[in-house]
């Protein structure tokens, strides 16, 4: 026990206290504007689970930091049983938690539901550094690629089925992009996917997507379609009044014509919390809360450029990838450039989950910078490539 307790002690003082610090700052901001955004339902549940997570978060937050990455590396076919076992969990378990997809756990002995994508996130940041670390030196060839497409395949094919959740779903595909790009696969590569993604489109527009999908796809081309704002515009149109509604400095906490009346504001606590921001507190708000979140992202890549390895620079630069598209989607559909998706504003929003995978995730960048390199003794040493000269 003695020598569990040092390990975490150790991994507190050497991991990164910046980015905690900086974790924990949004966290209480989001506190406060779930204390007001909720106000209408009982805030005081909602703010308690959303610290309870956050404390349950910054413990996992400095459990990851004390692992090594090339432990996670050496047990990359544990990870994916883990997610395709997690995922599978959806089946004899699985609820729409009024969400309309089949995306949380609830289990009849725990209090809250999980949502077992959240978790797979950050599984598969590891897994695509592990697959791509070990084939960095031929990263843009032929296997290599598909390898990593196929880790990519599993994830997203298996969410779809099972919980049919899209905007997680695409959070793993622009991690993946992200982690690709940022690990000098061939820009070839992204051509010949960009071109496959136009073929399909169409048909997955037809024959994959449900009618209320194509509604929110096509209403951001459409404008005339629902100008009234009475049904496929309904929430985003609020949204946009709320958002607008503060002006500079807000209405005020508490306070907010829409976000303190009921069914006013749609999920003001949750997918809609940026909005709620907007008429609260207004542009000074909605600025304090995207600084912090860039900080976040920023912290992430200077962590990553600071490390000499492949794999762990990679991990970094996952953690980054999966906070951008959360927040360019979550904002992007509060101000109606992006279609409702349901993804949350990462430490603001509610969401024990997703708190508590955030901070798990963002463990991994404080492991790096724990350990920006590996061991000056490796457990062994990689052989050179075969020379076909």
């Amino acid at each position: 026990m003695g020598r569990y307790l040092r390990t975490l002690r150790d991994a507190l003082r050497k991991g990164d206290l910046v980015l905690l610090l900086l974790c924990v700052v949004t966290t209480a901001y989001g506190c406060l504007v779930i204390s007001s955004a909720a106000n209408t339902m009982g805030s005081v549940r909602y703010v308690l689970i959303h610290i309870v997570a956050a404390l349950l978060g910054i413990l996992l937050y400095v459990i990851m930091s004390s692992v090594d990455a090339e432990f996670f590396s050496e047990h990359r076919m544990s990870l994916v049983i883990f997610n395709t076992f997690l995922l599978l969990l959806l089946i004899p378990f699985g609820t729409d938690n009024g969400s309309g997809n089949r995306s949380w756990l609830n289990f009849p002995l725990l209090p809250v539901d999980i949502q077992p994508a959240e978790i797979c996130k950050i599984t598969y940041i590891l897994i695509m550094a592990s697959v791509m670390g070990a084939n960095q030196n031929r990263i843009s060839s032929i296997p290599s690629v598909l390898q990593m497409v196929f880790h990519l395949g599993i994830l997203v094919g298996l969410n779809m089925v099972l919980s049919g959740d899209a905007g997680v779903s695409l959070i793993f595909v622009f991690v993946f992009i992200g982690m690709a790009y940022s690990g000098g696969v061939s820009m070839l590569w992204f051509a010949v996917g960009g071109g496959g993604l136009a073929v399909l489109l169409p048909f997955i527009y037809t024959y994959v997507m449900d009618p209320y999908q194509q509604l929110r796809i096509q209403v951001l081309f459409d404008p005339e379609l629902d100008p009234l704002g009475t049904s496929a515009r309904y929430h985003t149109m609020r949204s946009l009044r709320s958002l607008t509604g503060g002006g500079m400095t807000g209405q005020g906490l508490f306070n907010g014509n829409r976000t303190q009346t009921p069914e006013a504001l749609y999920a003001q606590h949750t997918d809609y919390i940026f909005s709620a921001i907007g008429e609260e507190l207004g542009f000074l708000g909605c600025l304090l809360a995207i600084t912090l979140l860039v900080l976040i992202i920023a912290r992430c890549i200077w962590v990553g450029n600071r490390s000499q390895d492949y794999m762990r620079r990679l991990i970094c630069y996952g953690a980054a990838s999966a906070l951008i598209f959360q927040i360019i989607v979550n904002v992007g559909m509060c101000i109606g450039v992006m279609p409702v998706i349901g993804l949350t504003l990462p430490f603001i929003s509610y969401g024990g989950s997703s708190l508590v995978s955030l901070y798990a995730m963002l463990g991994l960048v404080s492991g790096v910078y724990a350990r920006p390199a590996p061991a000056s003794h490796e457990r062994y040493i990689r052989p050179p490539l075969p020379s076909f000269k």
